[in-house]
C-alpha cells in the first residue's frame, strides 16, 4: 500500500494503473475511519482492479463556527485499518488549496481559514489564493444546505479536485451523507465527468447509531440520548411503509409527511437533542413531499452537546 501526499505523484500513480490496463476506484474520506468507511473500500474492490482511498479533512466545507479544528484526525490509525484491506494507495495531502480561500462577497464571513502550512508547490500557482468554486444550484439548498450555506460548495469543489487528481473510473460514497451522494452524482452527470458514482448503504453501530467519525466526540450520556435519532427514523419508516401498503385499519394518516416529521422531532427533542431539521423528501430531487406516495428519504440533523449528527432512512413504497 503506497501512501502519497503529493497531488502530481497521485495523478502519476493513477495514470500508471490505467496504462497497465487496470481500472481505479476512489473512496474519498475525511479520515478517522470506521467500519462504514471500510465497507466502502470492500465495495470499491468489487468494482475496479485497484482501490485508492483519500484521507483529507476539507477546510472549505466548514464555516468558522463549525468543528474543523476539533474534527478527529489520526492518520497512523487510518493507515493501520487500511493495510489489511485491498487498498493499493492512500492519498493523504497536507492541503489542496492555495491560501487564502476567496469566497463570493456575500459568503466571505463563512469561510473557515485554519492555521495551515501552504500546500507543497503553492508558489507555482502565482499570486493570490483559491477562488474557483463548484456549485450544484438546486440540490445544495435543502436539508444540510439550509443551515450550512457554504458546505456543499466546499464538498463539490474538493470532490472535483480529487476526481481530477486521482482520475478514477469509479468513486464510492456512503449514503449516510445522502444529500452529498445525490449532489455529487448530479454534478458528475452535468459536467460530463468520466466516472461512475456509486452510493453504498448507511451502516449502523450495534445500538443503532449511524456510523460517523464524529461519534467519538459524544459523551456517554449524549451517545445514549442520540439513539433517539435512529429509533425515531426506523419507527417512522416501518409505519410509513406499512401505511402505504394499507396494512392495518386506521393507519392512513401515518403516511402524512407532517405527522411523520413531527413524531420524529418530538422523540429527538424529548431525548434532549436540538433538532436542526427533520424533512421528508423525494429520493432523487430532494423536493419536499406532502405524503409518502413515492420513494422518499426521511433525513435528520440534530445536535447532542457540541456534536452535530446526521442520519436518514430510505422509505420504499409500491409503485
Amino acid at each position: 500500500m503506497e501512501v502519497i501526499d503529493d497531488k502530481d505523484a497521485m495523478r502519476q500513480w493513477s495514470r500508471k494503473q490505467h496504462h497497465e490496463g487496470r481500472t481505479v476506484a476512489l473512496v474519498p474520506t475525511m479520515g478517522y475511519l470506521h467500519e462504514g468507511h471500510l465497507s466502502l473500500v470492500r465495495l470499491a474492490a468489487t468494482l475496479a482492479d485497484v482501490v485508492a482511498v483519500s484521507v483529507y479533512v476539507n477546510p472549505s466545507q466548514f464555516a468558522p463556527h463549525e468543528d474543523l479544528l476539533s474534527y478527529p484526525r489520526d492518520l497512523p490509525r487510518d493507515l493501520a485499518l487500511l493495510k489489511d484491506l485491498p487498498v493499493a494507495a492512500v492519498f493523504a495531502p497536507t492541503d489542496l488549496y492555495l491560501r487564502p480561500l476567496y469566497a463570493p462577497p456575500d459568503q466571505r464571513h463563512a469561510v473557515a481559514e485554519p492555521p495551515a502550512a501552504p500546500a507543497p508547490g503553492a508558489a507555482e500557482g502565482g499570486v493570490g489564493g483559491h477562488e474557483t468554486w463548484v456549485t450544484v444550484e438546486r440540490l445544495q439548498r435543502p436539508l444540510c444546505g439550509g443551515g450550512r450555506p457554504v458546505f456543499f460548495r466546499g464538498v463539490a469543489t474538493v470532490v472535483v479536485k480529487l476526481l481530477h487528481i486521482v482520475e478514477p473510473d469509479v468513486a464510492v460514497f456512503g449514503k449516510k451523507d445522502y444529500q452529498q451522494w445525490r449532489l455529487i452524482h448530479r454534478m458528475v452527470r452535468d459536467l460530463d465527468m468520466a466516472v461512475q458514482v456509486v452510493g453504498a448503504p448507511l451502516l449502523r453501530e450495534a445500538d443503532g447509531l449511524a456510523m460517523s467519525s464524529r461519534n467519538v466526540r459524544l459523551t456517554a450520556q449524549h451517545r445514549q440520548q442520540a439513539l433517539s435519532i435512529s429509533r425515531a427514523l426506523l419507527a417512522a419508516k416501518a409505519a410509513a411503509e406499512a401505511a402505504e401498503r394499507g396494512a392495518g385499519e386506521g393507519q392512513e394518516d401515518v403516511a402524512d409527511a407532517g405527522a411523520i416529521v413531527e413524531q420524529v422531532r418530538r422523540e429527538i427533542e424529548g431525548a434532549g437533542g436540538r433538532v436542526e431539521y427533520v424533512q421528508l423528501v423525494e429520493q432523487e430531487s430532494l423536493e419536499p413531499l406532502a405524503r409518502v406516495t413515492q420513494p422518499a428519504v426521511l433525513a435528520v440533523a440534530a445536535h447532542f452537546g457540541a456534536v452535530r449528527l446526521i442520519d436518514n432512512v430510505e422509505i420504499q413504497v409500491p409503485q
